[in-house]
């Protein structure tokens, strides 16, 4: 029991390093041997833990993206009302700029391949499915509660919301200018309010 929680402990230790290594020099420069000085340990172990370069990014985009849907799904889990529960997607979507910032560079180089590499395309579409249940949650509640317009679709109008919120945070990280991480979310929220009500 002990050896595989330390076995564990150790994956996830790489993973973290291969996500600030991603995160610092970009998804071409990242080799196993950096991501080994990143975790502060030998090639040798990070190829005990994993076969290639490619397995780890695998394993990072799966770890991420289940990461951060988990933390979605718990802030609007919370909410009641469909403005809660709206308000809190969007604040655990913008947790902060550093945070952000250290996402969305390692995230945009995932999707830039997620076209041509089958693996990275379908971890991303959980990703969109997850975002889109918790879409759907906040739609249908608020159409329930007579807040956002009846006629919306689920169907159409959850990949809309999730667009918006990571449109404006490219937007921001392009800016790069941590102040206007606050501007970007308040935008991000009044569009989202714009698309969806009455």
């Amino acid at each position: 029991m002990v050896r595989y929680k330390k076995s564990e402990e150790k994956r996830k230790q790489i993973l973290f390093a291969a996500f600030q290594a991603l995160s610092e020099l970009g998804y071409d420069s990242v080799t196993l041997q950096t991501i080994a000085d990143h975790a502060g340990v030998s090639k040798g172990v990070v190829h005990y833990y994993f076969d290639s370069k490619e397995a780890v990014l695998v394993e990072l985009l799966e770890w991420l993206t289940g990461k951060i849907s988990a933390k979605e799904q718990a802030a609007v889990r919370e909410q009641q009302t469909a403005a809660g529960k709206l308000a809190a997607y969007i604040d655990s979507a913008f947790p902060g700029p550093a945070k952000n910032r250290t996402f969305y560079r390692v995230y945009l180089d995932f999707l830039s391949r997620a076209s041509r590499i089958p693996v990275y395309r379908e971890i991303n579409q959980r990703f969109y499915d997850n975002c889109a249940r918790i879409s759907t949650e906040v739609l249908t509640l608020g159409q329930q509660e007579g807040i956002f317009a009846e006629e919306l679709s689920p169907d159409t109008t959850a990949p809309v919301i999730r667009a918006i919120i990571d449109g404006c945070l490219i937007q921001w990280l392009m800016t790069d200018n941590d102040k206007l991480h606050a501007v970007f979310k308040e935008s991000c929220y009044t569009a989202i309010m714009k698309v969806l009500s009455v």
